[in-house]
């Protein structure tokens, strides 16, 4: 019936091999990371919130999945019947089949809009809507307007959401106009393209990357050595990739005289010699800032599209959880305590009173990446001051364990250039890992907590807050242990 759909276009756009082994080889595509289904979640939970702003709209697609020859001629029927807002309008032309958000029509005519679950009017939703332009008008119906909705992350919930202020709409017809050319030339280039009994010879390159890793990435990566300039440390992708069509690859083969900072060089030697370093002078520096009792801390947070709750905005991190892991003195044996939210209401209030209470008034809060912490502790004071100054005496207690890792004064070749605790956790406590848990990262926990929010089953639930606390409690042990093996050196 049709052989591109828009979202199969834009691959095209992106890479015409991802575009060729979508269409024949779908089998090669990666898994889908709980990072990257919670972005398609939010997108289309965004897309149908948009629909508020045209409330008395009619669904052309009839639901989920999607059924092309349905959603057409629905679309078709649809647009002469005195109906002013379509959602999920489908059309068809050269091939190409397109599903535009909400289709309105004031007294200027019909207008478009396709909505996104970004906090902005990113480039290559451009290519996007041009193709989308291109098929509508060649299908028969000329639009006023063409435009991107997306969301308004200064927008602050007060009572009920107002859709008129949660998104943003951006017109993009002048642009959609001057890509028609290019779009008819894409779609006839595409076309030859999979016409070809032959997966198309392109290279690897910072399409495979940007604006987003495509799904081929494991397959068209292979041949890729899993220690190669491509995981050296803050370099820029520009110069990886220089380095690479150089033939370069492998750490052995980059020149002696390629510049490179000393924590790059660092790694690149570790890794060809097996060298762990050690900067005791450093490490014993970055100890003495560690005051007894010890209170080791992680959060789990979640961000939802659509704020909860008064008080917060789109994508704001909202913390639902901690675990504590707390030592009183050197040689004594852990305190554990924890919290996870239990409830539809806003969690900040509860979340901050019980940590407060639980870090007391003295010694050091440990964290790894004390970046999020203390962003999420900023939100809460800038969101509810009556604590401010409970949370500005906690934030001065913060020590960061990243620290000594991210500075290369504790280095070894396992932990590949990154300094994130799922690297650094079993490159120093190998029989220590998160491989086991049901939930074993930050993405996957958040998505966890909203999926609690939606449960009626108190047997599903109690088992999803168990992996919750699981996961939680890994995180600060985690921290504990590195801790130990650091301490183990002097």
């Amino acid at each position: 019936m049709y052989e591109f759909s828009k979202s199969t276009y834009l691959r095209g756009v992106k890479c015409i091999k991802s575009l060729y082994l979508y269409k024949f080889h779908r089998e090669l595509m990666d898994e889908i990371t709980e990072e990257k289904q919670a972005i398609f979640d939010k997108g289309k939970l965004a897309g149908r919130y948009a629909w508020k702003l045209f409330p008395d709209g009619i669904d052309a697609s009839n639901g989920e999945p999607f059924e092309a020859a349905k959603a057409l001629q629905k679309t078709k029927d649809l647009i002469p019947s005195g109906c002013k807002t379509i959602y999920e309008a489908a059309f068809l032309y050269d091939g190409v089949l397109c599903y535009m958000d909400i289709l309105y029509r004031d007294s200027e005519g019909w207008k478009a809009i396709e909505v996104k679950g970004s906090t902005k009017l990113k480039d290559y939703y451009l290519d996007d809507t041009a193709v989308q332009y291109y098929v509508i008008t060649k299908s028969g119906l000329d639009l006023a307007d063409i435009s991107v909705a997306y969301i308004n992350n200064k927008y602050v919930r007060q009572g009920e959401i107002e859709p008129e202020k949660l998104f943003k709409i951006e017109s993009v017809q002048n642009t959609a106009n001057e890509k028609q050319e290019e779009v008819s030339a894409n779609i006839e280039n595409f076309k030859e393209i999979i016409s070809k009994n032959k997966i198309p010879e392109t290279d690897i390159g910072i399409h495979c990357l940007k604006p987003f890793v495509c799904d081929f990435y494991g397959h068209c990566w292979k041949h890729i050595p899993d220690n190669s300039v491509f995981n050296i440390e803050n370099l820029y992708n520009s110069r990886k990739f220089d380095l690479y069509y150089n033939g370069i690859v492998d750490f052995e083969d980059i020149p002696k005289d390629y510049p490179l900072s000393v924590t790059q060089k660092l790694q690149v030697e570790s890794q060809m010699n097996g060298k762990v370093t050690v900067e005791e002078e450093q490490l014993q520096k970055f100890l003495s800032k560690l005051k007894y009792p010890l209170y080791f801390l992680d959060f789990e947070s979640f961000q939802p599209v659509v704020p909860l709750y008064d008080q917060s905005r789109p994508y704001q991190q909202i913390p639902f959880q901690y675990s504590l892991h707390i030592q009183k003195t050197s040689g004594d044996d852990y305190q554990h305590i924890e919290f996870l939210h239990d409830g539809l209401n806003d969690p900040r209030v509860k979340f901050i009173e019980s940590l407060i209470e639980n870090v007391n008034e003295s010694g050091s809060i440990v964290v790894f990446n004390k970046t999020f912490e203390k962003m999420i502790l900023n939100h809460i004071a800038r969101d509810f001051p009556q604590y401010s100054e409970e949370i500005e005496k906690v934030k001065l207690r913060i020590v960061d364990l990243m620290e000594p890792f991210k500075s290369k004064h504790y280095y070894t070749p396992k932990m590949k250039g990154s300094y994130s605790i799922k690297k650094v956790l079993p490159a120093l406590v190998p029989e220590l890992g998160y491989d086991d848990l049901e939930i074993s990262d930050g993405t996957a926990a958040g998505r966890a907590f909203e999926s609690l929010l939606q449960m009626d089953d108190n047997i599903e639930k109690n088992e999803l807050k168990r992996n919750l606390l699981e996961y939680c409690k890994m995180d600060t042990w985690a921290m504990v242990k590195i801790l130990e093996k650091i301490n183990e050196l002097f």
